[in-house]
């Protein structure tokens, strides 16, 4: 389980004061979104330099507060290097603005590839319904976690970006447990 609390302190923390209060008092107040907005504003404007791994939380947390189309491009601008995570998974944020959707079993919906694992080459994707102008649904119909091999994906529900995320850092570590050799 996520605590969001300390989660959302920790964020702030990357940030310089009094960026980092605006934030903690946002979230303090229940401004959830504008807190967002701040933290993003306050990475990009601060030009901190984070892990590719903490921008990939970052955008999990965004997407889960229903910010994701109004702050992922955004998030892709941020500085980050890549994690230095140890013997965990390597995440990095690989949603593109031109990047096409992926094909889904479901005939309805597609896969837009969004998390992805450096060290072993899992991927977390979100499934959206291909609306009736062509676009994308606004939020996503589940979440999927797909690993390098043909093993089927696992489905997460809708309001599940966490369970998802933990899964793929799961995949990773199965991987490695797997093949401890092969995994770079």
């Amino acid at each position: 389980m996520i605590d969001e609390v300390t989660l959302w302190y920790r964020f702030a923390a990357l940030l310089p004061e009094p960026a980092a209060t605006r934030v903690r008092d946002c979230w303090n107040t229940g401004e959830q979104e504008a807190g967002l907005d701040a933290l993003v504003s306050g990475l990009q404007t601060h030009r901190v330099v984070i892990s590719e791994t903490t921008l990939a939380e970052i955008a999990v947390l965004v997407q889960a507060w229903g910010m994701g189309d109004e702050l992922t491009h955004r998030l892709l601008c941020c500085a980050a290097v890549a994690s230095g995570d140890g013997d965990g998974a390597r995440l990095r944020l690989i949603e593109h603005p031109d990047a096409r959707p992926l094909p889904s079993p479901g005939a309805d919906h597609v896969l837009v590839p969004w998390i992805g694992c450096g060290r072993c080459g899992a991927v977390l994707a979100r499934a959206h319904t291909v609306e009736p102008w062509g676009g994308l649904s606004y939020l996503p119909v589940h979440y999927a976690v797909m690993g390098p091999g043909s093993v089927p994906a696992r489905v997460f529900p809708p309001r599940s970006p966490w369970p998802a995320l933990a899964a793929l850092r799961d995949e990773c570590a199965a991987a490695r447990a797997y093949a401890p050799g092969v995994v770079p």
